[in-house]
């Protein structure tokens, strides 16, 4: 910490705000996240952390420019409440992202997608069409987009879609996992008989719904709730879920920990 404010002050740069975390005793791993104004270009600023501060302290380290946008797709497939919640709150200035591209599996958001607009990409995957499918958002995603969020997408990604891909990607799931990964999570919690059901906001992995987590939420339920009224519920916590996990990495205060995240 007094390494690198030193450094900051030194640069002439105003810090705005602090965060820090250790998980010591276990692991000893230590986060810390700044905020700061400064007066020089960011990359002078990059070049001078690097010589002079970075190889000290050693560890992983990035500096991003907080007023540039990320550049945020969207994908999803039939369910449209996770991507009109997350094109709102856009439309309201929530989002600092610019949203060049939604791609769904479906044709049928074109219109209220277009009524934003956004460009919209049907690119179906039919049985066995899966790779061309991938090929086809790689030309489509593939150096336009900082960020992925998945808003309902109901398809596996492999992992050498999201190796070339080569950003960040971010699933909703519609249950608090790890309970219940996989399809059909509602009707599988009814038959459970839970008490309570949850999202998960998660970055993606290879392996299914197992990526790190970023936001999770709940609400309780009881024997009176079918699997239509679990859905309609859980529906209202995906949508609050997805976009703070959202917000959180456009604001870049999410940092990932093996399978763990820290989020500031």
């Amino acid at each position: 910490m007094a390494a690198v404010s030193s450094f900051l002050h030194s640069r002439g740069a105003n810090i705005v705000t602090s965060d820090q975390h250790s998980t010591d005793p276990e692991g000893g791993r230590f986060f810390m996240r700044m905020v700061f104004t400064l007066h020089e270009p960011l990359a002078e600023l990059a070049a001078a952390f690097e010589r002079d501060v970075a190889g000290d302290l050693g560890g992983d380290w990035r500096i991003a420019d907080a007023a540039r946008p990320k550049r945020m797709a969207v994908l999803l497939s039939r369910d449209d409440h996770c991507l009109l919640d997350l094109l709102w709150r856009h439309r309201r200035g929530e989002l600092f992202a610019e949203i060049p591209l939604v791609v769904s599996n479906h044709p049928d958001h074109a219109a209220d997608v277009a009524a934003f607009r956004i460009d919209y990409e049907h690119v179906p995957v039919p049985a066995g069409g899966k790779p061309a499918a991938e090929a086809r958002m790689l030309e489509l995603l593939r150096g336009r987009v900082d960020v992925v969020v998945l808003a309902r997408y109901m398809q596996i990604l492999t992992g050498g879609f999201l190796d070339a891909l080569a950003v960040p990607v971010i699933n909703i799931h519609h249950s608090f996992l790890p309970a219940f990964a996989g399809a059909d999570p509602y009707r599988r919690a009814f038959e459970r008989g839970v008490k309570v059901i949850g999202a998960t906001a998660h970055y993606v992995t290879e392996d299914l719904d197992a990526g790190p987590i970023i936001q999770q939420d709940v609400a309780h339920v009881s024997h009176r709730h079918g699997p239509d009224e679990l859905m309609r519920l859980g529906r209202d916590i995906e949508r609050t879920v997805l976009a703070r996990a959202v917000i959180a990495h456009l604001e870049d205060r999410v940092l990932v920990d093996g399978t763990r995240t820290v989020v500031f």
